[in-house]
């Protein structure tokens, strides 16, 4: 704890500290709940787009044995270009929104082709949508709960460390002061006294 001035300035300077960080605390602790919620919203977004993916990917397994069977790559399929993002806020957080993806579907040869590659097409690009919406998802998440552990730190430095110690510093400061007084009171008291003394004496 840093040394402080035991004088009225002293005592003015912590009393308008303590209300400044009673006054931020409720603040902090509301925000602190929002980012909560926020995080439980988007970990269930999450977990609804990580079922449909694994839905997805079960579905693309009876593909499989077409792929082999024909010769055909599903990287021959699909070209993944990217994915859109757009920029979004959550409690004065920056997050990345999904958009989309951009994918380019391979030119199919009507004639060379097997008729189930549209619908392998189709398949492929949705699973990746869908893990791309994922990815986004989760870099959400981390950012909003690097948010909250700075919030979280903010809150516990105002509870258990800042306002604890303005209360402490104002109790020691009004007891100085209040020692202090009392001390001018008797001196004073007692040089009242002896300046009576001494005109009894000159009397």
């Amino acid at each position: 704890m840093a040394k402080i001035k035991h004088t009225k300035t002293e005592l003015k300077a912590q009393t308008d500290a303590l209300k400044r960080f009673q006054r931020f605390l409720p603040m902090l602790q509301l925000k602190k709940q929002q980012l909560q919620a926020e995080i439980a919203g988007i970990t269930a977004k999450l977990g609804e787009v990580q079922r449909r993916e694994e839905t997805a990917r079960r579905s693309l397994e009876a593909w499989v044995a077409l792929y082999a069977d024909a010769a055909v790559s599903p990287d021959a399929l699909i070209a993944f270009n990217g994915v859109r993002t757009a920029q979004g806020n959550i409690a004065g957080v920056a997050i990345p929104l999904y958009e989309g993806i951009d994918a380019t579907p391979a030119p199919l040869d009507p004639y060379r082709t097997p008729a189930w590659t549209d619908d392998a097409q189709r398949m492929l690009a949705d699973l990746m949508a869908l893990k791309a919406e994922g990815d986004v998802l989760r870099r959400q998440r981390e950012l909003v709960q690097e948010e909250l552990h700075t919030t979280g730190q903010r809150v516990n430095l105002f509870e258990k460390v800042k306002i604890p110690e303005c209360k402490e510093n104002i109790r020691v400061i009004r007891i100085f002061i209040g020692d202090e007084q009392t001390a001018a009171v008797v001196r004073g008291k007692i040089a009242k006294g002896r300046t009576a003394k001494r005109k009894e004496a000159n009397a």
